[in-house]
């Protein structure tokens, strides 16, 4: 997250290497505009404000949340498809932009796959949903975005099944849907990182994905629904922070990031027959509880509005999508957003020897880059200490940051921290790096130039006793 230029300093450059040359991978294909400012795409996607999420895949068929993985491709049968009046819906509600699950949990694609991957066209010949989606929403003057899930059932892309063979099929699968279906304002990924799924970003590595998604689209933004596993407050593996309502996750009242928030219109993310007749969530609830406050907070919502087994919206789903869209009154423009950090690369300091000031009992040092944002270490009875992380050997970085378990307990309201200082050991002795007074919960920052270090020191002069670093990171990120 950005600091004010108040409370960071930025200390001697002299012992830093020349800056780090941009390493964004160039595109050749002629109807994608060429790179945009990421700020500029997160703002873009902000002022979009409100969105239609399509849940619509195998599990359709079979009133689950996740489509099981053995069933026939045949089962998936919409015999009245028609993307046309999902568009029509989504204008209704003044919607601007859609997002479509082009592949869930149990791995079947909407799109005729020249993978291996179980898909529509197995289903009924020449049938392409993210065709048929892309261009109904492109004709009804609304933005395109698509979801993808990491996990795969039917592929066993499952923790520790993970393998080389497999991360292709990914790569070859975004690489369709990034080159054969035009310009992809933003990729919703799912499965990944996630407490129910645990494929880690260093399993299906996130910034050869990233990379890839970026060479053939640019500007398309990359969001990871991983709310529950990284600070609110920083922009950790997505250039769009993602809530899912649905699961307890929450935008913070005073969040400055480009953000989402995801949240279903029937009671769960596919259509169920019950729906026909079930609980629609009120026009009341979804424009002034989640539409209009969110939007205060740079969130753009996107509201689950499920097709049914035929591929239309029932009626019961279009009448309250008109309703949203008379009640709502779309505001002026936001206030423009601040510029923020993005994480896309491994920490460098987790794992590694790590020592520290105080050694409280059952607590230690370790706990700050153990990798885990819920844990924490803390400096018992001290209000000047230290962390100091051992990277072994002489490793570049260009990136810091600090977190701290700010509102993680009732006693722990705010930041403890009076002021802070990072400092490098190169080798001949300590270098200063970055310094700054009370930083927020989630504090990431850019050095001026790349460093080496072997050694990485946090210092701490705490306003209370007892400060907590829930996570110390050291990033190398492609500039």
């Amino acid at each position: 997250m950005a600091s004010s230029a108040s409370a960071l300093t930025l200390l001697p450059e002299s012992t830093f290497a020349a800056p780090q040359q941009s390493g964004r991978m160039r595109h050749s294909h002629p109807m994608i505009p060429a790179a945009a400012p990421m700020l500029e795409l997160q703002q873009r996607f902000v002022d979009l404000r409100f969105g239609m999420f399509l849940h619509f895949n195998m599990a359709t068929y079979q009133d689950r949340e996740w489509g099981d993985p053995s069933s026939p491709a045949t089962l998936f049968n919409p015999t009245n498809l028609d993307t046309d009046q999902w568009a029509a819906a989504a204008q209704s509600a003044q919607m601007t932009w859609g997002c479509l699950t082009t592949r869930h949990h149990d791995g079947f694609c909407l799109w005729p796959t020249k993978t291996r991957g179980a898909n529509v066209g197995q289903s009924q010949p020449g049938l392409d949903i993210v065709r048929r989606y892309v261009d109904s929403f492109r004709k009804a003057g609304l933005r395109v975005g698509l979801y993808y899930s990491i996990l795969s059932k039917r592929d066993d892309i499952r923790h520790f099944n993970v393998t080389p063979e497999k991360i292709q099929l990914i790569k070859d699968q975004l690489t369709e849907l990034m080159t054969q279906y035009g310009e992809i304002d933003i990729l919703i990924t799912d499965g990944w990182d996630a407490p129910w799924s645990r494929i880690t970003y260093q399993e299906v590595p996130f910034r050869e994905i990233y990379d890839l998604v970026k060479s053939h689209q640019p500007n398309c933004l990359i969001c990871d629904l991983n709310a529950s596993q990284y600070p609110t407050g920083g922009l950790y593996y997505s250039d769009i922070k993602a809530f899912e309502q649905n699961a307890g996750q929450k935008v913070p009242a005073h969040s400055d990031l480009p953000a989402l928030s995801c949240v279903t219109l029937t009671d769960g993310w596919f259509w169920k027959q019950a729906d026909i007749h079930g609980r629609i969530k009120s026009t009341e609830t979804v424009v002034n509880e989640w539409l209009v406050p969110l939007n205060q907070r740079h969130c753009n919502l996107i509201l689950n509005a499920p097709p049914t087994r035929e591929g239309r919206l029932a009626p019961n789903v279009i009448a309250r999508l008109e309703e949203i869209g008379k009640a709502w009154k779309k505001p002026a423009a936001p206030e423009p957003l601040a510029e923020h950090i993005g994480i896309t690369t491994p920490n460098l300091a987790t794992g590694k020897p790590i020592h520290a000031s105080s050694y409280p009992d059952g607590v230690g040092p370790d706990q700050a880059n153990d990798g885990n944002f819920h844990s924490s270490w803390y400096a018992e009875n001290q209000t000047s200490c230290w962390l100091e992380v051992d990277l072994k050997q002489p490793t570049r970085f260009n990136t810091l940051s600090l977190v701290e378990p700010v509102g993680a307990w009732d006693d722990y309201p705010q930041s403890r921290i009076r002021s802070y200082r990072f400092e490098a050991f190169t080798g001949s002795g300590w270098t200063p790096l970055l310094s700054g007074d009370a930083p927020v919960p989630a504090t990431i920052l850019r050095l001026p130039n790349v460093a080496t270090a072997s050694r990485v020191r946090l210092s701490i002069e705490a306003s209370a006793a007892e400060p907590h670093i829930s996570d110390l990171g050291i990033y190398d990120e492609p500039l």
